[in-house]
């Protein structure tokens, strides 16, 4: 399933290609990409159930950029 989410305060091109490697690694992820400049997130998982992936996404996001909100 490939969703897209909506990225609110993500400054800079460097923490969105971090924060695409990072989700990109985590189990049930088969991709992921970050654009910068549309403040979006494409993520495309192998279930349809993607809340407890989410919650792990958000927790790394907030590590590497502390102010990022992700709304869908």
């Amino acid at each position: 399933m490939k969703k897209t989410y909506r990225l609110e305060d993500l400054d800079c091109a460097n923490c969105a290609a971090k924060m695409e490697a990072a989700v990109a690694k985590l189990d049930g992820v088969k991709s992921c990409s970050v654009s910068y400049m549309t403040q979006k997130m494409v993520v495309e998982t192998e279930s349809d159930d993607q809340t407890e992936l989410m919650r792990q996404v958000q927790k790394l996001c907030r590590r590497i950029e502390p102010d990022c909100v992700i709304r869908v």
